[in-house]
C-alpha cells in the first residue's frame, strides 16, 4: 500500500498489486471504484501518482481519476466522490502501510499491508488544483538549454 485515507466505511487508496498501479475509491462502504494501470510499474526510480479532475458542480462530485507513472498517463476512469470527510472513526492518512481498517480487501499481502519491493522516498498530497510539476526535471531541462 502506497497511500490511503479512510477505511472500509469510505476512503481511497493508491497501491501496487500484481505489478500494476491501482487506485480505489470506496464510496461510503457501498461500492468500490477501481482504476488500474494498463502496464506494469517499472523497476528503478519512478513517480507514481493519481490526479482527479472534477466535472460539474453537483454533489456528490464526479470526475475522472487518472493514474500516472512518471509523466505518462497509464490509466483512467470515472469516479464518484462522497460528500463530507473520511475518518469518522479516527482513521487518518497513511503512507507505506495501512493504519487500521482497510479501505479495500484488494490490497496484496496481509495486515498492515505494508508496501514491499521498493522504497517510498517521498509522498505528496496536493489539493491546490494545479497539475504536479517535477521541479528537479524542469531545472535540469533549463540548464541543458544554456
Amino acid at each position: 500500500m502506497l497511500f490511503s485515507q479512510g477505511s472500509r466505511f469510505g476512503g481511497h487508496a493508491l497501491y501496487v498489486k500484481d505489478g500494476k498501479l491501482k487506485y480505489v475509491y470506496n464510496w461510503v462502504g457501498e461500492f468500490e471504484q477501481v482504476i488500474e494501470s494498463d502496464r506494469p510499474v517499472p523497476t528503478g526510480d519512478c513517480v507514481l501518482s493519481a490526479s482527479f479532475e472534477k466535472e460539474g458542480d453537483e454533489m456528490p462530485a464526479e470526475g475522472t481519476l487518472s493514474l500516472y507513472i512518471d509523466d505518462e498517463k497509464v490509466g483512467e476512469g470515472k469516479v464518484k466522490t462522497q460528500p463530507g470527510k473520511f475518518s469518522l472513526a479516527g482513521e487518518g492518512l497513511n503512507v507505506g502501510k495501512e493504519g487500521a481498517e482497510a479501505v479495500t480487501d484488494d490490497y496484496p499481502g496481509a495486515y498492515p499491508w505494508a508496501f514491499v519491493g521498493g522504497t517510498i522516498r517521498q509522498a505528496t498530497v496536493d489539493v491546490a488544483g494545479e497539475p504536479w510539476v517535477d521541479l528537479e526535471k524542469e531545472v535540469i531541462a533549463a540548464f541543458a538549454r544554456d
